[in-house]
Order: structure tokens, then C-alpha cells, then sequence
């Protein structure tokens, strides 16, 4: 079902055609695997989550266009900085007859029917404002990815109940402080987190890890095997080309 496409930039592909966020779309599929896609759900608007966007809609125009899903505070950006008009044509007004990116606010907590998906969009602990998406396939599968996040992730579990769980970390336990400052996961945050889940929903789903920052992918590597062995969880590092079945 899901396929993490690159941990460069951010971006995962589920079954082809619809994308998490958009950081390597371009520079990791092919133009006919672009022309594919359906539609972006947007985590937030940090650079390294919306970066192929300009590209792809160039790649996509004037024939057809592409949807992107997410929040208020991610139009903004996308409106008033990468699509204005200065650094690339403003792709949501142009072409005029069909403009490359249409952009739709989504609902938190409200399932939202998207390129044949039931996508949930859950708020998420993060620097600036962010979503997760739940995304339930049609045989009922169901993938949580929370784009970046970190500590009090675990006030969203009850409104998820995921076969696997997609999220990040980006900084070994050492860097506890910065992360908790950022907004982002160590292995030790991310422990809490996953006993949380496990108290309030009896299991801990697969889970993978990308946003690894490279600098301390070997430690955070060795701090997450420990993690996992304590837990007694399948919880393993995402790679680029990485594909995932459920």
C-alpha cells in the first residue's frame, strides 16, 4: 500500500497516486509515475515537505492539474511565498482556464473521501502547525503518518487505530533538549509515546522511522534497536525506495 519514495526531502507514495507530502516527488519518480498521481496531502509547509511542488505542477500543466490537501496555515505559505508568482508562476491562478495546483482545506477529525482513500487528518505536536493523515484503503487497511512531529503526540491516538505507523526522528537521545525545542522525536520520546498507544489501544503497530537527520543515523539506529527490543516492537529506520505491503 504505502512506499516511502526518498528520506532527502520528504515524501511517501501510496499505491501510485496519492502522495505524503511533496519534498522529492520530482527528483524521485519518473515523469509518467508524476503523471499518475492523483493528489498531495500536506503535512506543514516546511521547505523540505513542499519543495517538488513548483516542478510538478510545471511537469503536470497545461493538461491537467494536481490537488493538494492540508491546512490553512500551509495555503498561506504555498500562496504568499512558493506559488506568488516571484520565484515561480502562481500555479494556483494559472493556466487560467486550469490552474496546475488546486488547493483544498481539509477538516480535522472529519474522514475525507480522496482519490478513492478515507483520509483522517489528525493535528500534531510540530513547530508550526501540522496535520497526520490516516489513510484507509478500501479493503480497510489503514497507514498513520504523522509527517514531523515530537513529544504529546499521544493526544491523537484515540482517533487512530493504525496497521502501520509512519513517523519520524530526527535526532539521537542526546539532543532530547533541541528536539523538545524543535518539535521533533528521539528514540526515548518516541518510547513514551508508543506506550501510550499500547496502554490505550492494547498493541504497538509496525512502526518506521524517517527524518533521520544523517549526521546520527548510526547512533539513532542503535538507540532505536534498543527501543524496539524493549518495547517488543517491530520499530525499524525507512530507506530511500523502501516499499511497505499491508
Amino acid at each position: 500500500m504505502t512506499e516511502i519514495v526518498s528520506i532527502r526531502p520528504t515524501a511517501l507514495l501510496v499505491d501510485d497516486v496519492l502522495a505524503l507530502d511533496a519534498g522529492s516527488l520530482c527528483s524521485s519518480l519518473s515523469l509518467p509515475a508524476q503523471q499518475k498521481l492523483k493528489a498531495i496531502l500536506l503535512t506543514h509547509h516546511h521547505y523540505d515537505h513542499i519543495r517538488d511542488i513548483p516542478l510538478l505542477a510545471m511537469n503536470l500543466s497545461p493538461e491537467r492539474s494536481i490537488e493538494i490537501y492540508s491546512i490553512a496555515a500551509a495555503f498561506e505559505v504555498l500562496s504568499t511565498h512558493l506559488l506568488d508568482g516571484a520565484m515561480y508562476p502562481n500555479f494556483l491562478r494559472w493556466p487560467e482556464h486550469n490552474p496546475a495546483v488546486k488547493f483544498t482545506s481539509i477538516a480535522p477529525y472529519e474522514p475525507t473521501d480522496i482519490a478513492g482513500y478515507s483520509v483522517l487528518a489528525i493535528p500534531v505536536p510540530h513547530a508550526v502547525p501540522t496535520i497526520g493523515f490516516q489513510v484507509a484503503s478500501g479493503e480497510g487497511k489503514k497507514a498513520f503518518y504523522t509527517g514531523d512531529t515530537g513529544a504529546g503526540l499521544s493526544a491523537c491516538w484515540q482517533h487512530v487505530s493504525p496497521d502501520l505507523l509512519i513517523t519520524e526522528l530526527s535526532l539521537p537521545q542526546k539532543r532530547e533538549q533541541w528536539a523538545r525545542t524543535t518539535g521533533h522525536f528521539t528514540p526515548q520520546l518516541l518510547k513514551a509515546e508508543l506506550v501510550q498507544f499500547r496502554n490505550l489501544k492494547g498493541y504497538i503497530p509496525p512502526t518506521i522511522l524517517i527524518h533521520i537527520n544523517p549526521s546520527w543515523e548510526s547512533q539513532i539506529e542503535r538507540e532505536v534497536a534498543d527501543v524496539a527490543r524493549e518495547l517488543g516492537a517491530s520499530i525499524t529506520l525507512g530507506y530511500e525506495g523502501m516499499k511497505i505491503d499491508l
